[in-house]
């Protein structure tokens, strides 16, 4: 029962994480990235389908991305979808192929995106610690099932917040790392 706990809360602090993760890549950082693309959808025959799957993308130089659309018929439906994201870029076509030229990032901007990552971080510590009282929670229950002993609980109680400690270092390393890139690009 306690390993069960556990080990479920454990996973749902690694989806958090992963989420996070997720959320970071998003942000634009001055330099080319295919995730920025990945909320992007192309009306693509009447089905709002994802760019990375009706395009092949690539990254040619460090602040370009290349989509070559398969169906070259797209290429109209791709950059529409493109201008319309809040993407902050213009997408340059050449009737075959579009690039994303990103720009270089100002230092206003740069503290801007920082400033965003922490507040990603934050919603992402509060997860965990949502995820860590809903853990003991349930290790309360237990105990009251007499399911777990007085003693159990409080170890469970330890081991829960020590798998929350660790997941809330996680974030916080994966905050610095982004911000360093934000800043330092």
């Amino acid at each position: 029962m306690a390993n069960t706990i556990i080990k479920t809360a454990k996973e749902r602090m690694e989806k958090s994480h992963e989420s996070f993760q997720r959320e970071l890549g998003q942000l634009r950082a001055g330099r080319a990235n295919s995730s920025v693309l990945d909320r992007i959808t192309v009306d693509y025959y009447g089905v709002a389908t994802p760019v990375n799957q009706v395009a092949s993308i690539s990254v040619p130089e460090a602040r370009m991305l290349l989509i070559s659309p398969y169906d070259p018929s797209s290429l109209k439906d791709i950059e529409k979808a493109i201008l319309q994201s809040n993407l902050g870029i213009n997408p340059n076509s050449d009737g075959e192929v579009i690039r994303l030229v990103f720009p270089a990032l100002t230092e206003e901007r740069r503290k801007e995106l920082a400033k965003e990552v922490g507040n990603y971080e934050e919603k992402a510590k509060i997860a965990v610690r949502s995820i860590r009282r809903d853990a003991i929670d349930e290790a309360k229950k237990a105990e009251k099932a007499k399911e777990l002993t007085e003693d159990d609980l409080h170890q469970m109680e330890k081991d829960i917040q020590d798998v929350t400690n660790e997941f809330v270092k996680k974030i916080e390393k994966t905050a610095r790392e982004k911000e360093t890139e934000l800043l330092n690009d």
